[in-house]
């Protein structure tokens, strides 16, 4: 027993979002079933020994489980959180006297016609620390889904940026454009990411951007030979490679990139001659398995690709292709290729993103909002080096609560009325009228997302990316300077700042 009263000192367990969170219920169970210790010491060893980190600032996705199938699978577990919470209430009441409301909402079991144990709040409760993944996310967690434990606790309360391994992804994936930056500035970059400032001086030698653009050809020809392999699909690898390849989901807003093809397609089909960019959009991601508007949008790509692909009038110029199975080993190909960088989500809906840092650890640019980690990594690569759109956190907030409604925009933009009315058409569906129905619907009644509200920003944005590619000097410095000064984000940095609040853990 002496042991295990230290048992903090020597274990602690990072719950990665509200998944593990039964964990805590379970180790409870251990000290105080099989080993015997009173709830007080037991509580203490658990309470010690987790960390929580939170991954979404969406209500809907704060895990909950249903009270009748966790007390038939689980009951002691539930016997358990029961305590804990007459507990943590009893804390709550002291603190915060005759607040009923509070007590409802912090409370780990909700109420309502089916009762659920909400995980996040069980994964606060029992751990001493909680961060979110982002700066602008970790302030958001404080203010919104978080914010009764924030005053409860703000002591508990950090920020964790994500980072990603360059191991992985430069080195394992982007073996030409490893070996070009050993060339250059030979040192320990792959273990201090933070190095690889010592890249800065170079975007200004001419030599070294053509060899950074072979670089990036090289990967762009590797990408366009998987997909002709695969898929047989031609694309151009000197086009402008345009890649969003994450999850499905209407906060990341697909369906904003493919209302932006469907209006070059409209132009080209109504100007022939009109001298824009060739690009090549690719897509990749899976959707939740009951998620209908997520295999909406996934459909509504395939479609739009199929129409584009066959019409010998645009694509020449552009091309659409949706990647199957988007995994690390698929990503391991289609970052590196990227000259453009697709986060486009709705300011204030990403916590993070690890994407975005793997785009630009291989010399994409990024087009997005001021969301999650984009916000980070704009003011790492400079804001010339970024191609930024979009209604930010407070002016979303804004239109919402000012009752916001999609129709007025619509009506004054003809470029995206045309659009909503092609897709209704039938034009990608086979004349079937109905199928994008549901999609079109939402976006011209309620846009919860507000792609309406952005679409006209969104467009203009994309207009400067397609003409300063043009500039192939002035865009292969920028790609130069978005992996030279992108170091903040490798993991290295991110579990560095986990393990320095351990070693303040209580």
């Amino acid at each position: 027993l002496g042991d295990l009263h230290r048992f903090a000192e020597k274990f602690v367990a990072q719950l990665n979002d509200t998944h593990p969170a039964i964990a805590v219920a379970e180790l409870m169970r251990l000290l105080v079933d099989e080993h015997g210790l009173a709830w007080e010491p037991a509580w203490q060893i658990t309470s010690s020994s987790f960390a929580y980190t939170n991954h979404t600032l969406l209500p809907e996705a704060l895990e909950t489980w249903p009270l009748d199938l966790f007390k038939r699978i689980l009951p002691r577990h539930l016997e358990i959180i029961y305590e804990i919470n007459q507990r943590f209430l009893d804390e709550v009441r002291l603190r915060f006297f005759g607040d009923e409301q509070r007590l409802m909402r912090m409370s780990l079991i909700a109420e309502g016609p089916q009762q659920r144990v909400r995980m996040a709040h069980l994964a606060a409760v029992g751990s001493f620390a909680i961060n979110g993944v982002a700066a602008l996310h970790s302030e958001l967690l404080k203010e919104t889904v978080m914010h009764d434990f924030f005053e409860l606790w703000p002591e508990k309360f950090s920020n964790k940026t994500n980072g990603v391994t360059p191991r992985r992804f430069i080195a394992l994936a982007n073996p030409p454009l490893a070996q070009l930056i050993e060339d250059t500035i030979d040192g320990d970059w792959l273990r201090n990411l933070a190095s690889l400032k010592r890249l800065e001086p170079w975007a200004d030698d001419t030599g070294f951007r053509e060899q950074w653009r072979a670089v990036k050809l090289t990967a762009k020809q590797r990408l366009s030979d998987l997909i002709k392999q695969r898929q047989g699909i031609s694309i151009e690898p000197t086009s402008l490679i345009d890649i969003q390849a994450k999850r499905i989901h209407e906060y990341k807003r697909q369906h904003l990139n493919l209302l932006h093809i469907i209006s070059l397609y409209c132009r080209l089909k109504n100007s022939p001659n009109l001298d824009i960019t060739p690009r090549t959009f690719i897509f990749g991601g899976k959707a939740a398995p009951g998620y209908h508007m997520a295999k909406l949008i996934i459909k509504l790509i395939h479609s739009v690709a199929d129409v584009v692909n066959r019409d010998p009038q645009v694509n020449h110029t552009l091309k659409v292709v949706f990647v199957p199975d988007f995994n690390v080993q698929n990503a391991q190909c289609i970052y590196p290729a990227a000259d453009l960088s697709e986060q486009i989500s709705t300011a204030g809906k990403e916590a993070s993103g690890t994407g975005n840092m793997k785009f630009s650890m291989n010399g994409a640019l990024t087009i997005g909002t001021l969301d999650g980690a984009n916000v980070e990594i704009r003011e790492a690569v400079g804001a010339e080096n970024f191609f930024l759109f979009g209604l930010d956190v407070d002016q979303v907030q804004a239109r919402l609560n000012q009752g916001y409604q999609p129709w007025p925009i619509i009506e004054h933009d003809p470029e995206l009325l045309h659009a909503l009315d092609l897709i209704d058409s039938g034009l990608f569906s086979h004349g079937d009228r109905q199928l994008f129905a549901p999609l079109t619907s939402n976006l011209r009644g309620h846009d919860p997302f507000l792609v309406c509200a952005d679409f006209r920003s969104y467009l203009d944005c994309q207009d400067e990316a397609g003409e300063r590619y043009r500039d192939k000097e002035n865009w292969t410095r920028m790609s130069i300077l978005n992996v030279a000064r992108i170091g903040k984000f490798s993991s290295d940095r991110a579990i560095s700042e986990y393990v320095q609040v351990l070693l303040v853990a209580p």
